[in-house]
C-alpha cells in the first residue's frame, strides 16, 4: 500500500487539501489508504503543495520512490519536513474572518470577536479532513509553535488580497 506520486490522468480530481481541481498531467500525489467501506484501498489525491502543507509524511514517503521529474523537489521536502516538524501545523486550513462572536480560541480559550481573523482547524481521521475549530491569529505561535504560516494561508485561501495578506503578516507579529 504506498503512496504515489503521477500526472493526473484527468481533470476531474480534487485535491483534499485545498478542494480545488488538479489540472490534467499535473504531478499529483496520491495517499493510499484501507478502504472503510468495503475491501481494498482508496487513494486520496492532493496538490503537491497541499500534500507537503498537511499530510507531510505520505508525500516524503512517496518522494523516496518516485521516479517523476519533480520540479521544486527540494522545496516541497523542506516544506513537508517543516510541517512533519510542527505536529499542529497540518491542521491549519486557511484563514477567514468570525462570522459570529460565539467560537472560542483553542489556543487561549477566549472568544474570538466577529470581524476578527481567525484559522480555521483540521483533524485528519478516516481518511477526511475534520473540523475541529478555530484559533486567534496572534495565537498561531502559540498553538503552531511558529508564526511561518501565511504561505500555507495562501494555499488554502487563493482568493485573499494582497492587502489583507499584509494586515494578517501584522497580525501574526503581534
Amino acid at each position: 500500500m504506498g503512496h504515489t506520486i503521477e500526472p493526473a490522468a484527468s481533470g476531474r480530481a480534487k485535491c483534499r487539501g485545498c478542494r480545488q481541481a488538479i489540472p490534467r498531467n499535473e504531478l499529483r500525489l496520491g495517499e493510499r489508504l484501507p478502504n472503510p467501506f468495503g475491501d481494498g484501498e482508496m487513494t486520496l489525491w492532493f496538490h503537491l503543495l497541499c500534500g507537503a502543507y498537511k499530510r507531510p509524511e505520505p508525500l516524503l514517503e512517496a518522494m523516496e520512490t518516485c521516479e517523476e521529474a519533480i520540479a521544486d523537489r527540494k522545496s516541497l521536502q523542506e516544506a513537508a519536513r517543516f510541517s512533519a516538524e510542527h505536529r499542529r501545523l497540518p491542521r491549519l486550513d486557511g484563514v477567514q474572518r468570525a462570522s459570529t462572536g460565539r467560537a472560542r480560541c483553542r489556543s487561549c480559550r477566549e472568544l474570538i470577536a466577529k470581524g476578527l481573523w481567525r484559522i480555521p482547524l483540521v483533524y485528519f481521521e478516516d481518511g477526511r479532513f475534520e473540523p475541529s475549530g478555530y484559533i486567534h491569529v496572534p495565537c498561531a505561535h502559540a498553538y503552531f509553535g511558529t508564526t511561518d504560516v501565511l504561505s500555507r494561508m495562501r494555499q488554502f485561501c487563493p482568493d485573499l488580497p494582497d492587502e489583507d495578506l499584509a494586515d494578517l503578516a501584522k497580525e501574526l507579529a503581534k
